[in-house]
């Protein structure tokens, strides 16, 4: 039911992109003022929550580490696993950000005849995720030729090298299918694994709904529906120098594809989605494993006045030295 319900929400917002088409008086509404407003939630969402992530102390050092930790100069440490350093926080964090590390290590656990607890490796989640995000990276980049003039070189040669594998007209881009495939396993995997569909909630399917409509909309109008390119990149290089201005041969299904986009920028910042900007934030990525050479102290301790052992060995020194207890000083 709560798929049920996302899919008939992203459908909803879909036939209002529709119907702002078709009324002459609600292509400004849809096609300029829509965007701009979701824009602007995206912009101030974004911001707010980079920043309060940032102002929230983290006192102590907390990073998830899997490797030994540097101690004893005998002892050879992780330094990617554990880094003590800035460099192997960096190196670590790249290779989160840009391969998924922690994913790519992920297990699964299943409960089978017997009862037997098995553990097995996750891969093919890892390889979904992977693929849909560089996908999606790599058409949001292919898209500025739609808010440049002129187009750089560099996106001429990425859609080149997007669209190799030439074997329809216009030129099939891999990213597309890529892109496609990902959201459809990752979308297949909630319904199909009964624990992840347990605890998946209206909000995951509702970004999964959104997301898929975005992409089918951008595949149908590039293969399948006629659209006037001309008119489309009249509207966004309108909106990206601010002066907008609505065409009045603005395709039904860019509307709905324009309508899909705004509403994903404006809901973004206050989604799960939103792990874009905070795994950069995440005290358990971006902080080193120093605890052994640097102590820290959390600074919203209350002053206690403590009763230190040389203080107490000052205090009771001539008892212990009758009773021939061992002193650090004499």
């Amino acid at each position: 039911m709560k798929a049920l319900y996302s899919l008939l929400a992203v459908l909803v917002i879909a036939a209002l992109g529709y119907v702002g088409a078709e009324v002459n008086g609600l292509h400004a509404t849809f096609g300029i003022v829509l965007p701009y407003a979701a824009f602007a939630v995206f912009l101030a969402g974004f911001v707010y929550k980079v920043v309060q992530w940032a102002w929230t102390p983290v006192p102590f050092h907390i990073p998830t580490t899997c490797g030994q930790q540097r101690s004893l100069s005998w002892i050879k440490s992780a330094r990617i696993e554990s880094p003590s350093t800035r460099w192997g926080v960096l190196a670590r964090m790249a290779l989160e950000v840009l391969l998924f590390r922690s994913l790519f290590r992920n297990t699964r656990a299943e409960l089978r005849d017997g009862p037997r607890l098995i553990y097995a490796e996750n891969k093919f989640l890892w390889l979904a995720a992977l693929a849909f995000h560089w996908s999606l990276l790599i058409v949001l980049i292919r898209h500025l030729r739609f808010f440049l003039l002129p187009v750089p070189g560099l996106l001429y040669t990425l859609e080149r090298y997007d669209g190799f594998f030439q074997v329809v007209e216009p030129t099939l881009y891999v990213t597309d299918v890529v892109i496609l495939a990902g959201l459809l396993y990752l979308f297949g995997r909630r319904l199909r694994d009964p624990q992840i569909r347990y605890f998946s909630l209206l909000a995951d399917y509702f970004a999964l709904f959104l997301l898929l409509g975005l992409v089918i909309s951008g595949i149908l109008m590039r293969y399948f529906v006629k659209v006037d390119l001309v008119s489309v990149k009249q509207l966004t290089l309108g909106l990206a120098s601010f002066s907008p201005s609505v065409p009045q041969t603005a395709s039904p299904l860019f509307f709905v594809h324009l309508t899909l986009l705004s509403v994903l920028a404006a809901y973004f910042p206050f989604s799960k989605l939103m792990h874009m900007g905070g795994v950069f934030l995440s005290p358990t990525r971006n902080l080193a494993n120093n605890s052994r050479m640097k102590r820290h102290v959390n600074p919203w301790n209350y002053p206690v006045k403590v009763h230190t052992y040389q203080e107490w060995e000052d205090e009771f020194r001539e008892k212990m030295r009758a009773a021939g207890m061992p002193l650090e000083r004499e």
